[in-house]
Parts: structure tokens; sequence; C-alpha cells
């Protein structure tokens, strides 16, 4: 049994193995400039040097005026040290060197935290590149230094971290999403992290997000995204392939959201409504007091009743104009006899349509929402 366990906790650490691409980074992050003078930036999914997040802030140390950046590297991770080889010395400390062979075999090398807190040409060609970061860290301008445990973000060394940091910025495994959301809010921290759309009907995210303490970002709303994996990641689905700049292998991830906590102007834009509420264009559940928006877009302007969306109505969500009402799931917890006797499939946390024919029609989960500020009907003024 502890052979399976190892081999599953393996396969699910090799799926979770995604690289956020630097340019879908710097989309997102020209957002919240603001927020990152005089911050700490913590990256604690991520191998320093190897990290694109980790690449992003320390490159833009002064330019975001960034008090401090730490970035932690987990013990499996398959990416770490390539770019930055370093091993333990007989004394305990950690030698290094950047973008060269290392001497030392993979498995004398540990986990270990890199600490900014100054970014400069070292080198004196009159910029700022990842050569000089590695000699600020070879000066003891920077620390680098081992980590105790594993680098998991749950560990006790990493948790003391996040303590420390004001922001948090990484993109964490997709099977830990639940895990690690809940750790950062519970330590009451800002964060931009990356993640798949479905994390929105997650019942510890959608609470955050129906209560507005966590958001949809700015960049994405729809298509998927590249993210590079490891070498030995097996590309037998659609959407893999070589990056031919960096050969290195990417796959295309669908529905692929950035997740915040932090203010943006974006998320306060009025959606602009052009459709009328007309009954018999808008059928209203049989077994929930509500009408069925198939498409945001399709949003009625006029109507001030509760309506069902789709999940990725978070896209354009402006809490100024709608309230959360709650969704699908939560709000049908029993399984009516009409439902049970009528509907297609029965499923409780669904939303049924009686369109007439054999069986009621269900429909995908939503969210259900009202309009703050329903235009009054003409026939009404």
């Amino acid at each position: 049994m502890a052979g399976n366990r190892n081999l599953n906790s393996a396969k699910t650490a090799r799926k979770d193995e995604f690289y956020t691409q630097l340019t879908d980074i710097e989309k997102e992050m020209r957002y919240y400039r603001k927020h990152f003078k005089g911050k700490t930036v913590l990256c604690n999914c991520d191998d320093p040097f190897e990290s694109n997040f980790f690449k992003y802030f320390v490159l833009n140390f002064n330019r975001l005026g960034l008090k401090k950046l730490i970035a932690t590297c987990y013990s499996t991770s398959p990416i770490a040290g390539n770019q930055l080889q370093y091993y333990e010395q007989s004394d305990g400390q950690l030698s290094f060197s950047f973008d060269e062979k290392c001497s030392e075999s993979a498995d004398s090398k540990r986990p270990y935290k890199a600490v900014v807190t100054k970014v400069y040409d070292v080198t004196g060609d009159g910029g700022i590149d990842m050569v000089d970061v590695a000699e600020l860290f070879k000066s003891g301008d920077n620390a680098l230094t081992q980590l105790n445990g594993d680098g998991d973000f749950r560990s006790l060394e990493c948790v003391n971290l996040l303590d420390e940091a004001d922001i948090v910025v990484t993109n964490p495994p997709f099977s830990l999403f639940r895990e690690f959301v809940s750790l950062i809010v519970e330590h009451q921290k800002n964060f931009i992290i990356i993640g798949n759309q479905n994390a929105i009907s997650y019942e510890e995210t959608f609470s955050l997000m129906k209560n507005n303490k966590m958001w949809i970002g700015a960049s994405i709303h729809s298509g998927d995204r590249a993210f590079f994996v490891p070498d030995d990641y097996p590309l037998d689905a659609a959407g893999c392939g070589i990056d031919e700049e960096t050969g290195r292998k990417y796959i295309r991830v669908k529905g692929v959201r950035w997740f915040t906590n932090l203010d943006i102007k974006q998320r306060h834009e009025e959606m602009i409504l052009v459709r009328r509420y007309v009954p018999d264009e808008y059928p209203t559940y049989v077994n929930y007091n509500a009408i069925e928006v198939a498409k945001t877009s399709d949003i009625p302007c006029d109507y001030s009743g509760e309506m069902g969306v789709p999940i990725t109505f978070m896209d354009k969500y402006n809490p100024d104009q709608f309230e959360i009402v709650g969704i699908s799931r939560e709000l049908v917890r029993t399984l009516s006899d009409d439902v049970r006797k009528n509907g297609a499939y029965p499923q409780i946390g669904r939303f049924y349509l009686d369109t007439g024919e054999a069986k009621y029609k269900k429909v995908y989960e939503r969210l259900v929402i009202r309009n703050k500020h329903p235009e009054v009907p003409k026939e009404a003024q």
C-alpha cells in the first residue's frame, strides 16, 4: 500500500510540474505595480533561477520598489539546478555556479531559499541580468540558504517565510490549489496566483469569491495557455510540443485564470448590457426561482430578480454592479419529486429547465446573481 501511495504521489507531482511563461507573468503583473512598492514578495512554489516568477521579480526589483524577494524550491523538483548548479560542502555551506555543469551528483542537491534585498549591475555592462543576480549571491549581498526540510509550502519553515511576506505570487500545484489558498488566506496574505477556472466552484474558493475576498485577475479571460513541463513529461496529448526558441517541452492548458485579492480598477469596469428581459427567451428553472441566462453577454439589463449564469461570468464580475447570491450545488441541496420523476439524470446541485420535451433538461453548474441597479422597464417609467 505504501508503495502505491508513493507511486500515486509521484504521478501527481509530475502532473503538477507546470511552469508559467514569462510573458504571461508580465502581462498580469503590470496591473499591480502600485501594490509592490516597499513590499516583500514570496514565491513559495518556485525554483529560484529556473522560475519565471523569480526572474520577473528579481529583474524588476528596483523598478517595482520591492523591499525583499524570497523564493523557495521543492526537493522533488525536476528542474532545480538546471541553471544554478549547487551542492552542499563539507562545512554545510552551499557552493554553486551559474549556467555551468556541476561536478557533484544531483543527489547532493538540497532544497534552498533565495533572499534578495538588493539588485544592481555587478558586471558593469550597463544592464541587469541573471548573471548579475548570481554574482550578488556569490558575493553575499543576497543570501542563498539551504532549507532544513523538503521546501513544501506547508512545512513550518516555509510557513514562517509566508508570515514574513506581504504578497504571495506563484503558480501553486493545481492538485493542491484548495489547500494553498486556505493557507495564505488563513495567514491573511495578499496574493496573485494562477490556477484553473474550475477553482471558482470549489467550496473553499467560491465562498471567498462570493464575499469579495478573492476575484479573477485582469489578463486571462479565455482560451488556453502554454506551460513548460519537465523533460521527461510525455507529449501524448493535443496541444503539446517543443518550444523552438528554448527547446523546452510545453503543454497547453485550457481554462487558466489568475486569482487575486489585490484590488485593480479593471474589476470595477461596468459590464455593458444590451439585452432586455423577455419571458419566453429567459425560462425559469423548475427547481429554483431564477431565470436561465446561458451566456454572460445575454444578461438582461432590466431584470431585478435572480439569474443563473455560467461560472465564466466571474471574468467580468463587477461587485459594484452585481451581487453573487450563490452557486447551484449549494442552492439545490435536495431532489424534488418532480425532478426525480421528470429530470434527465436527476442530480442534486443542478438546475433543470422544462423544454417541453420528454425530460427536464439539466444545465451546467450555475452561479446565481442579481443586478444591483437594473434599468427600469420603459412601460414602468
